[in-house]
């Protein structure tokens, strides 16, 4: 994925324009929302625009990043003190995977135990099983592959999706559909054109998933980046987050 460049990414660190996550200090009583920040993710982008997401929601979340350069790293202690771990956009699933197999079990136990897991676009990939945590009731595919899509390419550009039963253009990069089994419990929250999954909650053992292929959290500098119409889609990232956060003490 190259929608925001290297450009972009030296911009935005000397322009201080990234969320404002604390740094790890105590753990307070806010239930803890864990954003990945890593080889994983892009250099600058992709995680900062969940983050602002989550730490401006209704959910009172306290926003950390983790990662193998943050204060907090990925591991089974430190997200068995959260709530919410969310996987942002990156780069491909193959090269994903391979920085975070590592950590699949550790994740699948979080959310098995209650934690919410969010996935936008390579996040949504890795909430898949080939490869990636296994988390879904079902897999994942490339929207792009697959028949009656209408996008072709992997360039940044915008989809249109039916969310809810209203149709929204959305910010997209190579982002994945969602094969669900055929007794799957899942909420469909959106599809493409083609009627695909483009968007679904789901659970997993006591906590649930919540996984989207597109990028509703997409910031305005994405999109003239890119040299795109400015599409704002951030009450679709908002309900997504809510239907994750189901059954949860901070749920609204």
């Amino acid at each position: 994925m190259t929608y925001h460049g290297i450009l972009t990414s030296l911009r935005r660190t000397l322009t201080g324009r990234s969320a404002a996550v604390p740094p790890i200090g105590d753990i307070g009583d806010r239930p803890l929302a864990l954003v990945y920040r890593g080889p994983a993710s892009l250099p600058a982008g992709c995680a900062e625009a969940v983050a602002e997401l989550l730490a401006a929601g209704p959910w009172n979340l306290d926003v950390r990043y983790t990662g193998p350069r943050e204060a907090l790293p990925l591991t089974a202690d430190v997200l068995a003190r959260a709530q919410v771990y969310a996987q942002p956009g990156g780069g491909t699933l193959a090269h994903g995977y391979r920085h975070l197999r590592r950590q699949r079990e550790a994740i699948r136990d979080f959310v098995r135990g209650g934690g919410r897991y969010l996935g936008f676009c390579l996040g949504g990939y890795l909430a898949g099983a080939t490869p990636g945590f296994a988390l879904l009731p079902g897999d994942t595919d490339q929207y792009i592959s697959s028949r009656g899509a209408t996008v072709r390419g992997d360039d940044d550009t915008l989809v249109d999706v039916e969310w809810r039963g209203r149709t929204r253009s959305v910010f997209f990069q190579d982002g994945p559909l969602f094969e669900l089994d055929d007794d799957a419990e899942a909420t469909v929250l959106a599809t493409y054109p083609n009627g695909t999954v483009a968007a679904l909650a789901a659970p997993f053992g006591k906590g649930r998933v919540a996984v989207v292929g597109p990028h509703p959290e997409a910031t305005d500098d994405w999109f003239t980046d890119a040299r795109l119409p400015v599409r704002h889609a951030r009450d679709l990232a908002l309900d997504l987050v809510g239907e994750a956060m189901k059954g949860t003490t901070s749920a609204t």
